[in-house]
């Protein structure tokens, strides 16, 4: 049991260090297009005036 627990703990701590590793490299992309896409709403017209 005690062996199956070890496993189950090594596991979950290479899951949730891939999924940050996944999340903190796709971060920058999601940031670039939203930098790239044009402001929208208030702000876009408190810009232009």
């Amino acid at each position: 049991m005690e062996k199956w627990m070890v496993m189950a703990g090594v596991w979950s701590m290479c899951a949730l260090c891939a999924v940050l590793f996944i999340r903190g490299a796709t971060a920058t992309t999601s940031r670039r297009l939203r930098a790239a896409q044009p402001e929208s709403g208030e702000a876009a017209h408190a810009a232009q005036r």
